[in-house]
């Protein structure tokens, strides 16, 4: 099935609803879904339609014009179009951390994913023969302080002959600069332990282990050019005891890691997510 998802945002006021229901009724437009939401602090109103195009009487291009004329500027609505085909273009940034990465993939041939995968960036070799084995090109291109712009130029460069849509950083270890991020605003995903900043370094659960923490958890956020400080997609946590080795509270931790980041990607395919200063609005 083909369809289109509208989102608005506007000054709330009466009659927003009805206006953009009736012009997708007038048009044949049969509704799948719909999810609305008033910030107060801002006095913004926010709202996510999707119906179905077989039916619909406007071409995919002349969607926005007629939306346009008959209610966004009555409102004065910013508002953003998208269809769920074709499928969006993923590209995967790992290191040496398997577990995002194999969940990713299981999803993906599972067929839970609507997405396409062209490659897979890692800065190891580690990790290429499980890419290999679902038929996904892999380019191992190491990354140090002399040659970063070198190989984040490379990097691009695959982007680009590729056509990717979005970036996931399933656990890959280095941070992108701010001229790879301005390619892909709003478009990089990642995840990291929900630690940080209190336990920062190479071994965060070693730390939480000393201080007898009784919560981890996961954070997966749009990447900015400020560390790990995005607008956030998804969080989850889980308790451990004290009786948890260090051993239970990594796995335990990447058990959630790649839950959450999971539902992001998900999030993001669906187009749901609404990025408003450095939060998001995540659309039932």
């Amino acid at each position: 099935m083909q369809t289109a998802i509208l989102i608005v945002q506007c000054k709330d006021n009466k009659g927003i609803v009805a206006a953009v229901s009736h012009f997708l009724y007038e048009n044949n437009g049969n509704i799948l879904a719909v999810d609305q939401y008033v910030d107060d602090d801002l006095g913004d109103f926010f709202m996510r339609a999707e119906w179905e195009l077989d039916s619909f009487d406007i071409e995919k291009d002349q969607i926005l014009p007629e939306f346009k004329s008959k209610v966004g500027h009555r409102f004065e609505m910013e508002y953003f179009l998208s269809f769920n085909f074709p499928k969006p273009r993923m590209a995967l940034f790992v290191s040496k951390l398997s577990h995002c990465l194999f969940d990713i993939l299981s999803r993906y041939y599972s067929g839970q994913f609507n997405v396409e995968i062209p490659l897979v960036i890692s800065n190891h070799p580690d990790l290429e023969p499980v890419v290999k084995a679902f038929g996904i090109p892999f380019y191992h291109l190491p990354v140090t302080k002399e040659n970063k712009v070198e190989q984040e130029k490379k990097q691009l460069e695959l982007m680009v002959a590729h056509r990717i849509d979005f970036v996931v950083l399933a656990r890959y270890m280095q941070i992108l600069s701010g001229n790879f991020i301005k390619h892909f605003p709003n478009n990089v995903i990642n995840i990291h332990h929900s630690f940080l900043p209190a336990f920062v370094g190479a071994k965060p659960y070693h730390a939480a282990y000393k201080r007898g923490v009784k919560i981890i958890g996961a954070t997966a956020h749009y990447v900015t050019e400020e560390l790990d400080a995005g607008p956030i997609i998804e969080q989850d946590v889980a308790r451990v005891r004290h009786h948890n080795t260090v051993e239970d509270l990594v796995q335990i931790g990447q058990d959630v890691e790649k839950v959450v980041l999971s539902k992001a990607i998900k999030y993001h395919l669906a187009r749901k997510i609404q990025v408003v200063g450095n939060r998001t609005i995540i659309f039932n």
